[in-house]
């Protein structure tokens, strides 16, 4: 805390600091999951607050006095994707064979009764929500990303899309 919002540091040196130490804590482990709208909130308010902390206060003309950075000033003064775009990117970029038992039990079906009620989203639902919004939606994605020269492509697509 008192790190991202020394003033003896430069402002690169601290967004060197976000990407480089808090980024991937905070992203490990999230590339499997569905997020939820809770979540994604969560996530975004986690970015912004670290954001405010590494660019400090702005000062107003009008009054002279300091306010907050309002959320689309921050993303306009950080050029780099959001956490939400970093974790759907990660999530698309991985690959497996088809001999690994991960790539089984993603096209496998499982046996037995599934619970009432609406089915939750789940991690593939996901990609296919991604490649609908570049519209890729009608490709076979599990077999394309077996090709990762060919599947950058896409992820790279879903990692630059404006997030608001």
């Amino acid at each position: 805390q008192n790190l991202l919002s020394s003033r003896l540091l430069s402002k690169n040196i601290k967004i060197g600091v976000d990407k480089i130490i808090i980024l991937p804590v905070v992203l490990y482990g999230c590339e499997t999951w569905s997020l939820t709208l809770r979540e994604d909130h969560r996530l975004r308010v986690f970015e912004n607050r670290v954001l405010r902390r590494i660019f400090g206060p702005k000062r107003n003309e009008v009054t002279g006095g300091w306010r907050k950075l309002h959320n689309e000033e921050i993303h306009n003064l950080y050029s780099s994707p959001s956490i939400i775009r970093t974790i759907k990117s990660r999530r698309m970029g991985a690959r497996m064979g088809e001999t690994r038992n991960a790539y089984r039990i993603l096209v496998g079906k499982p046996k037995g009764k599934r619970p009432q009620g609406r089915r939750r989203r789940r991690w593939v639902d996901n990609i296919k929500i991604n490649l609908r919004e570049i519209g890729w939606d009608g490709m076979d994605w599990i077999d394309q990303a077996q090709y990762r020269d060919q599947w950058r492509a896409p992820v790279n697509t879903v990692m630059n899309l404006r997030v608001p």
